[in-house]
């Protein structure tokens, strides 16, 4: 009885084991799990690892920000003041005229020196016409000394012989004065300027326009400036 049962025991475990052996592996049986076309299961850890990815490489350096280069200020240059031109004068003498330039010669930029012919007034003179002769000139002298007209005098030559002078003035009115007490008497009085041709002495001047007036303490008293066009 226990041979029969140990029997039945060793068939009935020989039975599980190949049971087993059959059936416990998922895998050893042939065919599909699934049906075709439809990708079988797989549990995620059958799955293969996915292959490391690449390690990102570092990102590209931005470009440098252009840096506003700081734009220095427009220089703006003053214009140098325009020259004057100018003529200094008038001298007396050339001599004058000389050591002015002398001591002007470093504030100029260019000089030059020249001579003019100018009329020039030497008073106002009161006469008497010429007469025809120097008895009638005379004659007439006599005339004016009975009216008590004095300071007279007959011109004997020159350019008007017989006239009779009766003074030359330096002002104007005290010429006319004269005058009309002589017509006043009953003579033809008249009266004119006397004007006589004479050399003028003239510095002209091409000076910085900051010069200024700097030179008037280089040349004589007298010695004004006139404007002049540029040379």
């Amino acid at each position: 009885m226990f041979l029969r049962l140990m029997f039945v025991l060793l068939i009935a475990l020989n039975i599980a084991v190949g049971a087993w052996l059959l059936l416990g592996q998922p895998y050893s049986r042939a065919g599909m799990a699934t049906d075709p076309g439809v990708p079988a299961l797989r549990l995620l850890s059958e799955l293969p690892e996915p292959a490391a990815s690449a390690a990102p490489g570092p990102l590209p350096a931005p470009p440098p920000a252009s840096v506003a280069k700081p734009v220095a200020a427009a220089k703006v240059e003053t214009p140098a003041p325009a020259p004057s031109c100018v003529a200094l004068g008038p001298f007396t003498t050339p001599e004058d005229l000389r050591r002015a330039r002398e001591a002007l010669s470093g504030q100029a930029r260019r000089m030059r020196s020249r001579q003019e012919q100018v009329n020039q007034s030497h008073g106002w003179w009161v006469y008497l016409p010429a007469m025809a002769t120097r008895a009638q000139a005379l004659a007439r002298a006599r005339e004016l000394a009975e009216h008590h007209i004095d300071d007279y005098f007959v011109v004997s030559s020159g350019e008007q012989p017989n006239t009779i002078s009766l003074g030359l003035f330096k002002d104007q009115g005290n010429a006319r004065k004269r005058r009309a007490e002589v017509i006043a008497a009953g003579f033809p009085a008249q009266v004119t300027e006397r004007v006589e041709t004479v050399p003028e002495y003239w510095l002209d001047l091409v000076v910085p326009g900051d010069a200024g007036t700097r030179w008037r303490s280089r040349v004589p008293r007298g010695v004004e400036p006139r404007r002049i066009s540029c040379f």
